[in-house]
């Protein structure tokens, strides 16, 4: 397994969150808070966003990026195109800092303590995209709850996928 493929995902993953932006008809449904929600759609992409560019990002890519966590949650109101700015900022850190990744430096300890522990890099990578997947979730939840609109934006598409190829159908 090389660090492509967890790139593959990460960004698959991210481009469903820019979608599931995009379908929000009004901007500000975006940081509704229904009751029983924590955090809004606009919170949880904000904190995606810092989170890769962060971990990925700044710790990996050396990318000198600082990450305001308190910030990512605190913020209110943000202009979606903002949002999808800082979206679109984290998918070229993931493309460009796991291309620095070798499959042996997947095995090594990740460069960063994590909550007060170390474990390897590519199963940080994996705690990274299932977060990413997690808070996706949460996301598409969210849009239908505040939008009362229940259509798909196509998220976790096999199809977009790095190595999918579709197959001829058989009879």
């Amino acid at each position: 397994m090389s660090a492509e493929y967890f790139a593959g995902v990460i960004v698959r993953d991210l481009k469903a969150v820019r979608r599931e932006l995009d379908a929000y008809l009004d901007e500000g449904d975006i940081w509704r808070l229904p009751p029983g929600i924590a955090n809004s759609a606009g919170t949880l992409a904000l904190h995606l966003a810092g989170n890769l560019q962060h971990f990925i990002g700044g710790v990996l890519g050396k990318t000198g990026y600082r990450r305001d966590r308190a910030a990512e949650f605190s913020r209110r109101d943000v202009p979606r195109a903002e949002i999808v700015a800082q979206i679109e900022a984290a998918i070229a850190v993931v493309e460009q800092g796991l291309a620095q990744v070798s499959v042996a430096a997947l095995a090594a300890e990740y460069p960063e303590r994590v909550a007060g522990h170390t474990v390897t890099t590519g199963e940080w990578l994996v705690h990274l995209a299932a977060h990413l997947s997690y808070h996706l979730g949460q996301i598409d939840y969210h849009r239908r709850l505040v939008t009362g609109r229940g259509e798909t934006v196509g998220a976790l598409a096999i199809p977009e996928l790095r190595t999918a190829r579709r197959l001829p159908e058989t009879a």
